[in-house]
């Protein structure tokens, strides 16, 4: 069972990936999402093969008629890593043919009167490498209009062999923004405009690294995903935190917030989805031949989340990422200069260091008032005109408020 939880702006959604699934078990996955203000996503289990290779159904037609005769409101998929079936069952599906299987599922869901406009996501492929990249081009021409969204999985790096310090690479950090180009490139191709999404996102692979992945440290990998995502245009990005082995994960064992959950608390509460532009004066450098310019020190800007009752619509927030080892101060120029500023700073708490599983904001820890309170996420204000400090190796948060910025003030 994997079960992945992620947000955007339409509500929150649950998505499951399950091969063998009773009845009772979805009754009470579709209970569950249901209680929690959540819309299920459910993966079929695309490995049952016909002797020609092609999708076989069956057992799927069986479960889409119970789930309608519940009238169970879910949205659909078919397998996952599609490119990797060969070392599962030791048959390779191409593309094509996976396309063909998504167009078998479309038919299957359209006579179903609750599913008949029922949203299907795909094809879920790895991480894109020249043969990954040659499966979704063969998906891509057969069933691209089919998907609703184009998904691809992302992940940083060996969990095997990681370091603390790897986390703070930004060669290892830029490494997604490749992925993303040669996906829109493919995407692009046959279908202009199609959404796309990153349906998963881990920091490393085999489960995660116990007091890595799940530590401050990764936070700067999913920091920066979140913000290199906006800026390319996608606006959904799932992360396998729900259920499931290993460490990338948002809460521990027991429930309790890792440093992930809480910048992702952050992030939602403060980052609305309307993308500004930057441009820090000293800091864009001129690459000269062969050398790809990898910034420390990244600055993203958004409006402000027009939800948050804290804020004027017009105001504008910025998330930075300090990769120094020494701390960088930020002038805000122009209509920002004189403006108030709240600072959210996102610092590792206790002995660990970068290793650490707890945070502290503005100096204080965050910890849960109980099992059901969150506690106050009380800002530093800023005095206006004041040069923003951040802090080597650390990333935070600095709401501007009552800019007025025209491309924030209205949807």
């Amino acid at each position: 069972m994997n079960l992945a939880i992620w947000e955007e702006s339409r509500g929150r959604q649950l998505q499951a990936f399950l091969c063998f699934f009773p009845a009772r078990s979805l009754d009470k996955l579709y209970n569950f999402a249901d209680c929690s203000g959540l819309h299920l996503i459910f993966a079929l289990n695309a490995l049952r093969r016909n002797p020609n290779n092609s999708w076989n159904s069956s057992s799927a037609l069986s479960l889409l008629k119970y789930s309608a005769s519940k009238k169970y409101n879910i949205s659909w998929e078919l397998g996952n890593e599609p490119n990797n079936y060969r070392t599962m069952r030791g048959r390779a599906v191409n593309g094509s043919q996976l396309g063909k299987d998504y167009i078998q599922l479309k038919s299957l869901l359209q006579p179903i009167r609750i599913y008949s406009r029922a949203s299907l996501y795909g094809p879920n492929i790895g991480r894109p490498r020249k043969n990954v990249i040659t499966l979704l081009d063969g998906f891509m021409k057969v069933a691209g209009n089919t998907v609703d969204a184009v998904t691809w999985q992302h992940c940083y790096i060996d969990g095997r062999v990681v370091k603390v310090m790897d986390f703070l690479k930004t060669r290892l950090l830029d490494t997604l923004s490749d992925q993303i180009r040669k996906i829109q490139k493919v995407v692009n191709t046959y279908t202009p405009g199609k959404k796309i999404w990153l349906e998963g996102v881990v920091t490393t692979s085999v489960g995660g690294t116990n007091n890595l992945s799940d530590s401050y440290a990764a936070g700067f990998l999913w920091l920066n995903t979140l913000g290199m995502l906006a800026n390319r245009g996608i606006d959904v990005v799932i992360r396998h935190s729900f259920f499931d082995h290993g460490y990338n994960h948002l809460v521990d064992q027991n429930f309790n917030p890792l440093p992930d959950y809480w910048l992702s608390l952050l992030y939602k509460r403060l980052i609305g989805p309307k993308v500004l532009a930057v441009h820090v004066a000293g800091l864009q450098r001129k690459p000269r031949p062969g050398r790809v310019i990898r910034d420390k020190l990244r600055i993203y800007a958004h409006c402000t989340n027009h939800h948050n009752h804290n804020y004027v619509r017009g105001s504008i927030t910025l998330f930075i990422i300090n990769l120094h080892r020494s701390r960088k101060k930020i002038k805000l120029a122009g209509t920002l200069r004189d403006k108030l500023v709240h600072q959210y700073l996102l610092q590792p708490y206790g002995q660990e260091g970068l290793k650490s599983k707890s945070v502290q904001l503005n100096g204080q820890p965050l910890v849960m008032v109980d099992d059901g309170t969150l506690p106050e996420l009380k800002p530093r204000p800023l005095r206006a005109g004041r040069t923003l400090v951040i802090p080597p190796v650390t990333m935070g948060f600095y709401v501007v408020k009552n800019v007025n910025a025209l491309a924030c003030r209205y949807r």
